[in-house]
């Protein structure tokens, strides 16, 4: 019951700007009966939540977490993540499923100069004003049109989104893959206590982790 006002510690802000890097991964729910469903099997659904992470990419340290229900998408948790991120955020890298203008107009009105790295959609077009005012996404489109995928990745730096990707192979590997608590509150603070057991254990194994630019 206590972990329901558990405060815990985020990582110290860097001194440097950040470039964040984003993804998410599904974790189910471990109820008091799971050892029956396991044992006798079940035609109810299992249940789960979303878990979206930040990572620092020049640490390697997760800087944000939000945890949120199946039905919410990617896109809608930028701003929640961003407000866990102290000091200045450079770079903004996810997946195709980021690629919307509100995420765009989110992280512009957070951090004005940061790059938003996104892989357009195949289906993707530029706007109406990319021929005299392009934006970062028409930037984006006629690189993929100019080098193709692989080399869009490779210019912009998109690659660098493997290291959270690696972040939540740790956690499925290291803390697992489902949430024990039953509440909300207590389901935060089990994601924020996990996320520092990994920064730590990075610490211990790695202290020399830095991203090469």
């Amino acid at each position: 019951r206590r972990a329901e006002t558990l405060e815990v510690s985020r990582p110290k802000p860097s001194s440097e700007p950040v470039h964040l890097l984003v993804d998410s991964t599904g974790l189910r729910l471990c109820g008091p009966g799971e050892w029956l469903i396991e044992k006798h099997g079940t035609k109810r659904r299992r249940a789960w939540k979303m878990l979206q992470l930040a990572t620092d990419a020049d640490t390697g340290q997760i800087v944000a977490s939000v945890l949120v229900d199946r039905d919410a998408d990617d896109g809608s948790q930028v701003g929640p993540l961003l407000e866990q991120v102290d000091g200045s955020v450079t770079s903004f890298t996810g997946d195709g499923a980021y690629d919307r203008d509100d995420v765009y107009a989110e992280v512009t009105a957070r951090h004005p100069d940061a790059a938003v790295i996104v892989p357009p959609r195949a289906s993707g077009v530029p706007s109406e004003a990319a021929l005299y005012a392009p934006t970062q996404r028409d930037a984006h489109l006629r690189c993929v049109a100019e080098r193709g995928r692989m080399g869009w990745q490779r210019a912009s730096g998109y690659n660098w989104r493997a290291l959270v990707e690696a972040d939540i192979s740790r956690w499925k590997h290291v803390i697992g893959d489902g949430l024990r608590s039953q509440t909300d509150g207590r389901q935060a603070t089990e994601v924020a206590i996990a996320a520092k057991v990994l920064n730590h254990m990075l610490k211990l194994g790695r202290p020399e982790y830095v991203r090469i630019a």
